[in-house]
């Protein structure tokens, strides 16, 4: 895997007698001298403990860490932000949900190019870090896979987030005591995960996959099990592939495909906030994507959202 052509950006920041102190600091991280002559891979972690969406990232980035390695890359770990849309909604804090995946998106962009990094695992679990990965996969164009973070199992009595906000409803009309809206406050989440429904991540997830930018079967896989730790070291099969082929985001951002990832949610009658994911992140590589286009495509289908919970589906 050494070389100029499978090391098209880490060769120009650590080879040569005259890049000798960018090699002496990355000593101080942990590379050998072997390290130097192989692929660089920025594991680009969304890990924070402010929301069950991203609390277990980081053992998911050491799981992709590990794949790297074990695939004769280099592995380099760092993180980025995240504004969570279920905890700051209805409050001021919500105004700055949709800018955070710009701010995310840059922040990838800012150290992967600016590392020399020759592709990078993305990890996300969460309704913005999800498309921000996503739009800065697509800008930086090199070989990159996303992994999901996973949802969330369900609470007790199969309880998730919207039963939160329907107890509340029936707290507010009299039908529930506040003693039952405490209880099934507590016991709705239940730990790591994305929000357990057909709600904005696991639609996004299932749009990513339909993309071609995540493995398949990543956005069914639950955030604790066996199958999301392989997921993660899995993906670098998929990286090494994308560099002996040259593949890249924009390899799957052609006009015709995009039809399919905005309109493969829509038999789990999903939300229509698929298009945070489905346009912004081809229209980072001038794909013409046309609102109108994918409503008339969704003519053509008899599925539209009838509600997010799989009970209740008519």
């Amino acid at each position: 895997m050494s070389g100029p052509t499978k090391r098209p950006y880490s060769s120009q920041v650590v080879d040569g007698l005259e890049k000798a102190a960018a090699r002496a600091m990355l000593h101080a991280v942990g590379f050998s001298e072997a390290d130097f002559s192989k692929p660089q891979v920025g594991i680009a972690s969304t890990w924070s403990n402010l929301t069950p969406c991203n609390v277990h990232i980081n053992e998911l980035a050491e799981a992709a860490a590990i794949g790297a390695e074990d695939a004769n890359a280099k592995a380099i770990t760092f993180n980025t932000i995240t504004v969570s849309d279920g905890i700051s909604m209805g409050s001021p804090g919500m105004r700055y949900s949709l800018v955070s995946r710009e701010v995310i998106a840059d922040s990838i962009e800012t150290v992967v190019a600016g590392q020399g990094f020759d592709g990078f695992v993305a990890i996300g679990g969460c309704d913005k870090n999800m498309p921000g990965c996503a739009i800065a996969m697509a800008r930086l164009n090199r070989p990159s896979v996303f992994v999901y973070g996973g949802t969330i199992q369900p609470g007790k009595d199969r309880r998730d987030v919207v039963s939160v906000f329907e107890a509340v409803g029936q707290y507010a009309s009299g039908n529930l005591s506040e003693l039952a809206l405490k209880d099934i406050e507590a016991t709705s989440i239940p730990g790591p995960g994305s929000c357990g429904g057909m709600y904005t991540a696991n639609t996004m997830a299932s749009a990513i996959e339909a993309l071609g930018l995540s493995l398949p079967n990543s956005s069914a896989q639950e955030a604790i099990s066996p199958q999301k730790r392989q997921d993660c070291l899995r993906q670098e099969k998929r990286l090494l592939s994308s560099f002996k082929r040259t593949l890249s985001p924009a390899t799957f951002f052609a006009a015709k495909p995009l039809k399919m990832p905005s309109l493969s949610p829509l038999p789990l009658k999903v939300q229509p906030t698929r298009y945070c994911i489905c346009w912004p992140s081809p229209m980072q590589r001038t794909c013409p994507c046309r609102l109108m286009t994918s409503q008339r495509s969704e003519n053509e289908y008899p599925f539209w959202p009838i509600c997010a919970q799989p009970d209740c589906i008519q």
